[in-house]
């Protein structure tokens, strides 16, 4: 009898590695802008059991490409704090099943999505997943991907209203990753990841392109109202959480600090539900 508690034990820990393996608050993230992305992109009539497969297929994939991502990157996750408890550095896994979990994940999804939505959404979750392993600027294009997938499996087809939902997210990464990678550039040190805060050591470089690119996402995220993909209330509310971002990024800057960088990336995190929600309220029916 006292071995149930530890075979129940067991099974929930890896049952829990493999829920960690997915990345689960990136994965959320995923959800949320493939669903802005769909809906920006329907006409007419939203089809909400349409979307929310497509939605299923999109965090299968974005599930599969975090394994995946897991995998590749299990020695260098041995040597920084912030991940040496992930299911491959600790044991909890072996690395042929995370491998095995993300192809199976990956493929699903993409299986999903062609049978959902076609070819284009699949061929973008594909590629999605294929670039995301890549440098940080390229891997920033994989993380803009998802309202893409989910304006193509809307409309069956992406304009250059998409590009800029596309725009907006590429954009958004510099900041937050640069940001995490700032709060933990001694872990990436001792991996030897040399992430730009690693070279960077006073920070005024990674700063800088933080700012850069902050700025650069207010007028960007201005552009949707001028397309007429939203409106008035989207173009002011734009305005004023864009702004408010770029702020506290000068802020970061002044004191270069981990902690004003922890606070910097829990701006981020929240800046994009705000900016999205913005433009999907602007749309809504009135």
């Amino acid at each position: 009898m006292s071995t149930v508690p530890s075979v129940g034990l067991t099974l929930a820990s890896r049952a829990n590695a493999y829920v960690a393996l997915t990345k689960p608050d990136v994965s959320f993230l995923v959800l949320i802008t493939t669903a802005a992305g769909y809906y920006m992109g329907v006409r007419g009539p939203v089809g909400w059991l349409h979307m929310s497969h497509v939605i299923f297929g999109t965090l299968l994939i974005a599930g599969g490409t975090a394994a995946l991502n897991h995998y590749v990157e299990r020695e260098s996750d041995r040597y920084m704090r912030r991940t040496a408890s992930r299911p491959l550095p600790s044991g909890v896994l072996q690395p042929g099943q995370a491998l095995a979990f993300g192809m199976a994940l990956a493929i699903a999804g993409a299986v999903d999505l062609y049978l959902a939505a076609g070819i284009l959404a699949s061929g973008l979750g594909v590629l999605t997943c294929l670039s995301y392993l890549l440098a940080t600027f390229v891997g920033a294009f994989p993380g803009a991907v998802p309202p893409l997938i989910g304006w193509a499996a809307a409309a069956g087809s992406l304009d250059r209203a998409a590009w800029l939902l596309f725009g907006i997210l590429f954009l958004w990464q510099f900041p937050h990753f640069y940001a995490i990678s700032w709060m933990y550039r001694e872990d990436y040190a001792r991996a030897g990841i040399l992430m730009l805060p690693v070279v960077d050591r006073e920070g005024k470089r990674t700063f800088r392109q933080i700012i850069l690119y902050a700025a650069a996402l207010v007028g960007v995220s201005l552009l949707p109202a001028v397309v007429g993909l939203a409106g008035v209330v989207y173009f002011f509310g734009a305005l004023v959480v864009c702004t408010g971002l770029v702020q506290v990024c000068l802020w970061a800057a002044s004191n270069k600090t981990n902690a004003r960088a922890k606070w910097l990336m829990h701006a981020t995190v929240l800046h994009i539900p705000l900016l999205l929600g913005l433009m999907v309220y602007d749309k809504l029916p009135r």
